[in-house]
Formats: C-alpha cells, structure tokens, sequence
C-alpha cells in the first residue's frame, strides 16, 4: 500500500515495513521457495508503486498476474489479514494495466528490429558460444558499414548466406568467417523461429516512452508482459527481459537520485538470465545494473533462491525480501546460511531457523533507511493485494486492451527496404555474374571432353587398324610358314623321291635322245 510517502509492504506486532520512495531505487530482491508468497510480494509491490505514480514492468509467467486490472474480490483469507494487520486504509481495486504480449495474442505486440537488440542479446537467445558470437558481431558490422537495415530475421539469414558465400572477400577487413559457425547461426535462427522469435523482429518498434505513462489520475500503469507461452523458451524469455532493461539503460537519461523512481522493473525467473553466463558478458550486466538507478530506474530480481544470483549483482540489491526457503542436502542448508548472512541479525530471533520455518506469506523483510543502510531483519506478513489474484477472463482482458491508448498503434506489421532487399538484388547480380561464369566454364569443360573423346575415338581406331594390319601379317606369315612346311613335308615323302627320281630319269633320257638327234643332222 502507498501510504505518507512509503511503500507498505508488510507489518508484525511492533513495525511497518516500506520502502522509502527515494529509496527504490537502490534495487531489491525477492526470493522463497515455489509455492512461498513471491508473486504475492511483487504483486503488493506493483500496486504500491503505480500507486504512488510509478510505472512498473512485470513480466506474467503464469497468467496470474493479470488480474492486477480489476479489484480483488473480498474473502475471508484477505479479510482476516487485513483486520490483524490492522490496515485501515485497504480497499479493494483495480489498477492502470497495459497489457503485452510478443506473440500479439493477449497483449499489445512488442516488437524491434534486430538492429536494436544487436549481436550480444541475440546471441544470448541462439545460445552461441563466444566464437559464434564472434563471427555474428562481424556479420552485424558488415550491415552497419554498408547501411543495410537488419530488421526481421529473413534480413540476417540472408546476409549470413551472403558472408558466408563471399568470405574470402570480407576476412582482411573484418576477421575470419568460418562456415562451421555460419551453418550454426543459421540452424540457431530457425529454431527462433520455430519458437516463434520472427514475431518479435520487424516493425514497428516498440516505444520504450510507452512503458513510462501514467494514467489520468497520476497512477503508474503496470506493464504486465504476458509470457506463458514466451516461458517455454528459458533463453529467450531471459534474453527478452534483459534487451528491455538495456533497451531502459541506454535510452534514459542520467538523473541521479530522485525523490522517486521513473520506473521500477521486476526481473522474474531471474536464475534463468545468470545459469551458465560467460564472465566477459556477466560483468555487462553488472554494470547496466549498477548505473541503470542513476536513469531513475529500480530494478527488483525474483528468483527461488540468493544463490541464483551473482555475488556482484547481490550486493547491488539494497531491498530484500525473503520467503521460506526448503533445504534437505548439504548444498541447500549452504544456501539458507548465506541467505541468512545476508542480512543485518535481529537479536530477537535466529536468522537461519526463521528462513526454514516461514510460513506461506511470511518473510524476512530489510529495506533500507533514510541514510541508504540496509536495516536490522525483521519477520513479518506481507499485505494482501488490493487488486484481484488470479488469471481474468477474455473478456476482461480485451476490455482493457481496446480502451488503452495504444489501441492500433502496434498492432499491424510495417515493410520497409531492408537488408533483405538490398542483399537480394546484390545476390541477384552477384548470381548472375556466377551463373554465367559456371555456363562458361561448362561449355569449355564440354569442348575439352568432346576434343578428348574425339581425340580417343582416333586412337583407337588408329590401334584397331594397326591391330588389324598386325593380324593380317601374321595371317599371311603363317599361311607362308604353312606352305613351306607342307612343301617339305612334301618333299621328305618317299613317294614324291622317287616319282622324282623317275622324272628326273626319264627327263635325262629324253634330253639325250633330242641332242644324238641334233648331233646327227649336223653330220
């Protein structure tokens, strides 16, 4: 409740707990088992801040948060709270809610362009390693230096094909780009679409202005992201909710400590932003948490346990809250000893075995005092919410979706030139100049094969006719051999002897008859 400039959030017998309001900025963290009061807490929170003219950003995993837009409905749990807390200002009622949605199904869509969440973050939603994160700040640099707007993320998978493809090209001037790590990307970016990330990309560009209103009667609207179905992708919510707190740190100006913050932005499910973080990004956002209050901005992180949390980013938080905490193992017990180190000891009580043994909507509450120091722990109930608990029907939500000022303001895609364009019709000549090229290369490849072929084809035809001529001379040898031998095997018959031999006789004495002939006509 806003009560005499303060945020009540909880009592016991001797005190009242708030949060100084010059003082909400100094960060906060809420912590507790599942099932321990922690939404109740940020819920009573919210409310208090919008009361108090704060705009505050939530983000509504489970869709119960919703309910924040109508007046809670008297029951006998909040009733008897109320009278022991003896709150004699609570009222039940509704609060300014602008509700958002990535996906535009019950919200307002929220949308940027990638040119906006840049190389850091969107690595953070692909999961990339440093190397990978490398190569996409090369790719994103690349874009930058020629003026090609990175809008959706058709616009990234084409210049990472159109990198990849001409990487000799950009290596000199800009480092190695390999094709392992393209090929990563792209299969990275697929399934951020898969998830439903291609809704997030384009036009036009969520206003960070339009999460700083308030409404006629100078109460904060509560920015209530719904993210049931953005929860089902960790690293995506986790990336989403901290492109928001940079998107704040960067467009803010700085103006120091005020009497009040401009804007209080809840982390839900924070373990998720910090499980497996790299060092050199780590102290990134160290930082953004460490200047973002001189921007006017409180920055409250809820998760289950202190120990979700970095130790830098830990002693940043000058606002805590702590619900039960269950612990069986070594490891858990650790983790209620710190928690319960945490704190400045209240003499009357054991910080350790208080922490164990809260009840549901019970705490560990210190905020810190006028002079910015953390106070000594107290254990206290947290106050009810004067707005409803629970999910609200369509018809409720829709009420107060077309009755917000936004109302068309998001709601339809823009198309400019983007990257897409532009890389398209530079690959579109590029292929060109290649595609004719490769029909050059082809056609010379062809007449070298058919000059090869022909070129064989005379060959063999040569080898074939020096094959045949080969035949032919050896046919002919053979048949020489054949007669010469069938010659002397003629010639070794006794027969052929002596018919020869009678030849050669009878030859003899014919001659010698025709010469004594001759002879006597001479006489």
């Amino acid at each position: 409740m806003y009560i005499d400039n303060k945020i009540l959030i909880a009592k016991n017998d001797k005190k009242e707990l708030c949060i100084l309001l010059d003082k909400a900025n100094r960060h906060g963290l809420i912590t507790g088992a599942s099932g321990s009061g922690k939404t109740i807490t940020s819920k009573v929170m919210a409310e208090s801040f919008s009361a108090a003219g704060i705009p505050v950003f939530m983000a509504d995993v489970k869709g119960d948060l919703a309910g924040t837009a109508l007046p809670g409905e008297p029951n006998e749990n909040v009733d008897s709270r109320v009278q022991k807390l003896n709150l004699e200002n609570f009222e039940y009622q509704g609060y300014p809610v602008r509700f958002w949605d990535i996906f535009g199904d019950y919200g307002h869509p929220v949308r940027t362009t990638l040119d906006s969440v840049g190389p850091e973050i969107l690595s953070m939603m692909l999961g990339l390693t440093e190397a990978q994160e490398g190569v996409l700040t090369v790719v994103f640099k690349i874009a930058k230096d020629n003026e090609w707007e990175l809008d959706k993320i058709e616009d990234l998978r084409l210049l990472l094909q159109y990198v990849g493809d001409n990487r000799e090209k950009f290596t000199t001037s800009y480092g190695n780009v390999t094709t392992q790590s393209v090929g990563v990307i792209q299969r990275c970016l697929l399934a951020l679409e898969n998830q439903g990330g291609d809704k997030f990309f384009g036009l036009p560009e969520l206003d960070i202005n339009d999460f700083l209103a308030v409404d006629a009667n100078g109460k904060g609207f509560i920015n209530i992201l719904h993210s049931v179905r953005l929860f089902e992708s960790p690293d995506l919510f986790a990336s989403f909710l901290l492109w928001i707190l940079t998107k704040l740190y960067t467009k803010m100006p700085e103006v120091g400590d005020l009497d009040k913050p401009k804007m209080v932005f809840f982390f839900d499910e924070a373990h998720l932003l910090f499980n497996g973080m790299p060092e050199y990004r780590l102290k990134r956002i160290v930082q953004v948490v460490r200047l973002i209050r001189s921007r006017g901005i409180g920055l409250y992180f809820i998760s289950q346990s202190p120990a979700d949390i970095p130790n830098e980013i830990i002693a940043q938080l000058g606002n805590r809250v702590q619900h039960n905490l269950r612990a069986y193992t070594p490891t858990e017990l650790k983790t209620v000893k710190t928690a319960a180190d945490s704190f400045r000891t209240n003499p009357d009580f054991n910080t350790y075995d208080e922490i164990l043994a809260l009840g549901t909507g019970e705490a560990l509450v210190s905020f810190q005092n006028e002079n910015g120091e953390p106070e000594i722990v107290e254990k206290a109930k947290i106050l009810p919410p004067q707005s409803k608990m629970g999910v609200i029907d369509e018809t409720s939500r829709n009420k107060v979706i077309n009755s917000s000022t936004l109302i068309g303001k998001y709601d339809e895609p823009i198309e400019r030139e983007s990257a897409y364009e532009e890389i398209g019709e530079l690959n579109r000549l590029v292929r060109e100049k290649i595609e004719a090229e490769e029909a050059q290369k082809q056609a010379e490849k062809e007449a070298k094969e058919q000059a090869k072929k022909e070129a064989e084809e005379a060959k063999a035809a040569e080898k074939a006719k020096k094959e045949a001529e080969k035949k032919e001379k050896e046919e002919q040898k053979a048949k020489e051999k054949a007669a010469k031998e069938a010659e002397k095997a003629k010639k070794n018959n006794p027969m052929y002897k002596l018919g020869k031999k009678a030849v050669n006789s009878a030859e003899t004495k014919l001659i010698n008859k025709l010469l004594n002939k001759v002879f006597k006509n001479f006489k």
